[in-house]
C-alpha cells in the first residue's frame, strides 16, 4: 500500500485501519462537492467510489441527457429554418456523431471532477464500500474510520412490478448507451426522465409513445403548465396515453389498461422504463445502525444527520430532493456543521428544471398545491408571446405563473418556454432573500430580454 500523507494509517491485527477527519461514501455531486469544500477548509477527507466520479448525474443522467437535448434543439431550429430565411436545407442526423459528442462532453467534465479531487487533503479510494459499524467503513480489505461520515450513494432506476416482462426493457442509462437510433420508442412514465427523452427522440425523428398512469404528465409541475407543455409535444407528434396502467411488456409490445378498463397495446422497437428513481440503499447500512428503507431512503433530520450521530446522508439517498444541485448544497451544509459555521441556506426552496423542448421549471408552491392546502394566494401570469426577445427568437410558446400571498410574499413560480429554467432561477433567488412582488416590480430588467417575463408577471 502506498503512503497517504493526509491520513493516519495503522496496522492492527493484520488489518489496515485508516483514520481521517471526514469519510464520504460516493463521489457523485453530493459526495465530491462536500469533499472539495471540506478539503479547502482544512479537513482531511477520504472519499470512496467504486465507479466513475461524478455519479449518475454526470455519467448516466443530467449531463449526457443535456448533450442530447442540445442536438435536439439544433434539429428543431433546422426544421423551422425557413422562418429565418434559410430555404431548401439538406441534412442528415448522424447518430453515431451525436453519441460520440455526448461521450466527449461526459469525459471532459469527469476529468474536471478528477482534477478537483487531486486536492492534497483528499484521498480517493476506488472500491466498493460497506459499513462495519457506525464509525467504520471497509473497502478493499482496509478499515476506514472517521468521527464524521457522509453517505452519498445516490439512486437507481425504479422498476414496475408487472404481470409479465419479457424481452429487452431499457432504463435511462441503457437508452443513453444506445449506438443506434430506433425507429420507434415506447416510454413508460411521463415524469421528468420520460418527458425529456420523449422530447429528444421525437426531435431525432423517432416515433414516440408515452404511457402514463397519472391524469397528467410531470406531477412536479403546476397542472396547467404541464398540460400546455404536453400539448406542444403532441403537436410535434408525441402520442400520449394518460391514465393508463401498464400490465405487461412482451418483446417490445406494451399492454396497458385505460381508465375505462379497455385493454390496448402498442409495439415499439425499444421500450424505456422511466417511472422514477429510488434511493440506493444497501443491507450493510444495518451495521451502521441508522434508520432507512428502500422506498424512502435514509432517514435524516433538517441538518441531514441520520438517526446515528456523526453519520449524515446527502443527495438522492435521503429521498428528499432527487436533484444534483440539492445534493451539492446538502453536502456543503453538512460540512458547515462539521466546521461549526452556521449558514443561511434555504434547502426548502429548491428550483428544478425539465429540459424538454420547450423547457419547463418550477420552484416553491404551485397553484394546485395552494388550493389543496386552502391557502390564500394570488396567481399572476405572463406569456412568452408578449415578450419582444421571445418573438424575435421565434420562441413565443410559453407561460409563467408567479404565486404570491395576499401581502406580496412570493410563494412559487412555475413556467414553460425557452430558457424557463433561467427565469425560475431568478425567482428562486428572490424567494431566498424574502423579496416581495412589489420589490420585484421595481427592479430594472434588461430590454429586450426574456427576464422581462418575470417582471411582467410581477406587474400584473
Amino acid at each position: 500500500m502506498c503512503w497517504l500523507p493526509n491520513i493516519r494509517l495503522s496496522l492492527i491485527n493484520n488489518y489496515y485501519m485508516i483514520k481521517t477527519d471526514l469519510l464520504i461514501v460516493g463521489a457523485g455531486p453530493g459526495g465530491y462537492r462536500a469533499a472539495v469544500y471540506a478539503a479547502q477548509h482544512g479537513m482531511k477527507v477520504i472519499i470512496i467510489e467504486a465507479s466513475h466520479v461524478g455519479g449518475t448525474c454526470l455519467n448516466e443522467g443530467c449531463i449526457p441527457t443535456k448533450s442530447f437535448v442540445r442536438n435536439a434543439e439544433v434539429m428543431q431550429i433546422l426544421k423551422e429554418a425557413n422562418v429565418f430565411g434559410l430555404e431548401h436545407l439538406q441534412y442528415n442526423l448522424n447518430f453515431e456523431r451525436v453519441v460520440a459528442r455526448k461521450n466527449e462532453v461526459v469525459t471532459a467534465l469527469r476529468e474536471g471532477v478528477e482534477s478537483m479531487l487531486k486536492h492534497p487533503n483528499i484521498t480517493v479510494v476506488r472500491a466498493e464500500a460497506s459499513f462495519k459499524d457506525a464509525k467504520t467503513v471497509m473497502a478493499n480489505g482496509v478499515d476506514y474510520m472517521a468521527d464524521a461520515i457522509i453517505v452519498a450513494t445516490g439512486s437507481k432506476p425504479k422498476v414496475l412490478r408487472l404481470e409479465q416482462c419479457k424481452g429487452r426493457v431499457l432504463d435511462s442509462s441503457d437508452l443513453l448507451a444506445l449506438d443506434h437510433l430506433p425507429q420507434s420508442l415506447c416510454i413508460v412514465g411521463a415524469g421528468v426522465i420520460g418527458m425529456e427523452f420523449a422530447s429528444i427522440f421525437n426531435s431525432f425523428g423517432v416515433e414516440v409513445t408515452v404511457v402514463e398512469f397519472m391524469k397528467e404528465c410531470l406531477p412536479v409541475l403546476d397542472a396547467d403548465i404541464a398540460k400546455r407543455l404536453r400539448k406542444v409535444l403532441e403537436k410535434r407528434g408525441v402520442h400520449f396515453c394518460l391514465q393508463c396502467a401498464v400490465k405487461s411488456i412482451d418483446h417490445g409490445e406494451v399492454t396497458f389498461e385505460d381508465k375505462k378498463g379497455r385493454v390496448e397495446k402498442v409495439r415499439a422497437e425499444e421500450v424505456l422504463m422511466a417511472v422514477g428513481r429510488v434511493p440506493r440503499v444497501s443491507d450493510h447500512f444495518k451495521l451502521a445502525g441508522f434508520e432507512y428503507d428502500e422506498r424512502r431512503g435514509i432517514v435524516v433530520d433538517d441538518n441531514l444527520q441520520t438517526t446515528i450521530p456523526g453519520i449524515y446522508a446527502v443527495g438522492d439517498v435521503n429521498g428528499r430532493q432527487m436533484l444534483a444541485h440539492a445534493a451539492e448544497m446538502q453536502g456543503i451544509h453538512v460540512v458547515h456543521q462539521l466546521l461549526g459555521q452556521p449558514d443561511g441556506m434555504r434547502l426548502d426552496i429548491m428550483p428544478a428544471a425539465i429540459y424538454t423542448l420547450p423547457e419547463a421549471a418550477c420552484v416553491g408552491w404551485s397553484e394546485d398545491e395552494c388550493k389543496a392546502q386552502g391557502m390564500e394566494f394570488v396567481c399572476r401570469k405572463s406569456f412568452w408571446r408578449s415578450n419582444g426577445k421571445a418573438v424575435a427568437m421565434n420562441e413565443s410558446e410559453g407561460m409563467l405563473k408567479l404565486l404570491t400571498s395576499p401581502d406580496g410574499t412570493i410563494l412559487g413560480c412555475h413556467a414553460y418556454g425557452v430558457h424557463a429554467a433561467d427565469l425560475v432561477q431568478e425567482v428562486s433567488v428572490l424567494m431566498c432573500r424574502h423579496t416581495t412582488v412589489a420589490e420585484l416590480s421595481e427592479m430594472v430588467h434588461i430590454h429586450p430580454s426574456l427576464s422581462e417575463i418575470v417582471k411582467a408577471a410581477a406587474e400584473v
